[in-house]
């Protein structure tokens, strides 16, 4: 059930969020969630988008560096200790996070969260065991 994220290269100077965000709007593509890591030269923005597929395509055709990468996606419970309950749970079956970056939910108490770790489908196992909510990804693709 992993989810495809778009990543994308950008420098970091004035106008570069503006060019990539103008392009996926040129493509029809809806932001559902975004991320960005920077450095002093550049940064990494990271996206989960309406279609992912089509948003990649765009980015090639304005001439920036992009990837598609397969995360996971979780919905937890939004209060103290729930997003602590999912990262015991990787932290015990010795599953690494990369990085994760989350967003809530508007129409109920949920917090959706993006990870990117070191074994999908070890996380995806350990996950559900537990009873954490994994995302298909059509719900965010659909939000």
């Amino acid at each position: 059930m992993t989810i495809k994220q778009l990543s994308v290269f950008a420098e970091n100077k004035s106008g570069s969020l503006a060019k990539i965000t103008d392009a996926l709007e040129k493509a029809h593509i809806d932001i559902r969630a975004l991320s960005i890591a920077d450095t002093t030269n550049f940064g990494i923005l990271r996206l989960i988008v309406d279609d992912p597929d089509k948003a990649y395509d765009a980015m090639k055709e304005a001439d920036f560096t992009a990837t598609l990468t397969d995360v996971i996606g979780i919905g937890v419970p939004d209060e103290p200790g729930g997003l602590a309950k999912a990262l015991r749970v990787l932290e015990d079956a010795s599953v690494s996070v990369e990085y994760i970056y989350a967003f809530l939910g508007v129409h109920d108490r949920t917090a959706y969260v993006i990870i990117r770790v070191d074994d999908n489908d070890g996380a995806e196992k350990v996950l559900e065991s537990a009873g954490i909510r994994l995302l298909r990804p059509e719900e965010l693709y659909n939000m």
